[in-house]
């Protein structure tokens, strides 16, 4: 996009199925629709909503959107990786595009000048986490469930969360960015991943009173609903222990120091570590220790560097194959341990792209273009 010559509503017609879109009085409803994929999001409708959005804030009768899903399973349980991958392997500079266009949609969602409330009951979950983590609002259901699962396919927590979780408590935004655990409500609401904690079957009645313009705020604190300390919180000091270790090296050290003398929580966590990409867990570990001096722009630059870096080397491909396409669950990551990987190889991830890294306007100049 270029700074100079924003044009935030151009996008081709798209099937109308993946994403179903409804204004009722100055409610604006987006439904993502594709439960048989979870919703994993594409281009498609990244670019349905980078469209909509500018309209929207142009559009005096919308007091708010709602982002809803038509599954009872998840809001969005991440981005097609398998599209991605096919697209890299056929034409690169595809998928790069695919890459600038859901990035951008980030950045907007963070700039959007309206109120923004997601309803979310199942998984949340990449993709899903970057849909919903810039909303004013985010409603967390019974079975929520948030994660950033990427280092298990050779990626890393993109989509400008690295952000999020730099800002986490230290160091637990990181433990989660590189184990990719799935968290429950209590805990993300305690990390601020969620505002608030309302069950799913007050969402009807709440989406009616948006549609009146009811003030979002004090209609969603009456509902809000108290939590017991999940059980990340009871795990905190544990994470402190471990991940707190400036290093890889590190980490895997003092956890392999803990499970020798028997913690079963350092056995489970070392075992989950070591089934993820080596070269994934350095980037996510360099990624977000640099985004605790970035804002969401600055963070999704990053992103998309490394990511177009994911894209031409072989892990994310690897790790798509062995966990989503043929489901055998043995992905054969290069290199096949940390140990093994040398500076040079990891300063090649987050060095400048040759073609130009990704453009974002300015947030003054997004509020210029009254989105």
């Amino acid at each position: 996009m270029n700074e100079h010559n924003i044009d935030l509503s151009a996008a081709p017609p798209v099937s109308p199925s993946k994403i179903i879109a409804a204004q009722s009085q100055a409610l604006q409803t987006f439904t993502l629709d594709r439960p048989d994929s979870l919703n994993a999001l594409d281009n498609e409708m990244c670019r349905t909503l980078s469209a909509a959005i500018p309209r929207i804030a142009r559009n005096p009768d919308i007091y708010i959107v709602a982002l809803l899903s038509s599954s009872p399973k998840a809001f969005c349980a991440g981005g097609d990786v398998l599209a991605l991958s096919a697209a890299a392997k056929a034409d690169i500079e595809v998928a790069k595009g695919y890459l600038r266009d859901e990035y951008s949609l980030n950045w907007l969602l963070e700039c959007f000048s309206k109120p923004t409330v997601s309803f979310i009951d199942g998984f949340c979950m990449g993709s899903g986490a970057g849909l919903s983590a810039f909303n004013t609002h985010r409603i967390a259901g019974e079975k929520f469930k948030w994660a950033m699962p990427e280092t298990k396919i050779g990626l890393f927590p993109d989509v400008g969360v690295a952000r999020v979780l730099a800002k986490m408590p230290w160091p637990i935004g990181l433990y989660l960015g590189l184990t990719g655990r799935a968290i429950g409500r209590a805990d993300a609401q305690w990390l601020g991943l969620v505002t608030h904690c309302i069950s799913s079957n007050h969402y009807p009645s709440i989406l009616s009173q948006l549609k009146d313009a009811v003030p979002v705020d004090p209609l969603l604190d009456g509902l809000n609903e108290v939590q017991e300390p999940g059980e990340l919180q009871k795990e905190r000091m544990q994470i402190l222990d471990h991940f707190s270790e400036p290093t890889l090296d590190g980490i895997f050290r003092s956890l392999e120091r803990a499970d020798v003398k028997g913690s079963e929580w350092a056995t489970k966590t070392l075992a989950g570590l070591r089934n993820c990409s080596p070269i994934s867990l350095e980037i996510t570990l360099r990624h977000i220790k640099a985004a605790l001096g970035f804002d969401i722009r600055q963070t999704l630059i990053e992103d998309y560097r490394l990511a177009v870096r994911c894209l031409e080397n072989h892990d994310f491909h690897e790790g798509v194959r062995a966990l989503l396409r043929d489901k055998d669950g043995k992905p054969t990551w290069m290199p096949g341990r940390y140990e093994d990987i040398v500076p040079d190889i990891l300063d090649s991830y987050f060095a400048p792209l040759p073609e130009g890294d990704l453009e974002l306007p300015l947030r003054t100049e997004m509020q210029a273009a009254r989105v």
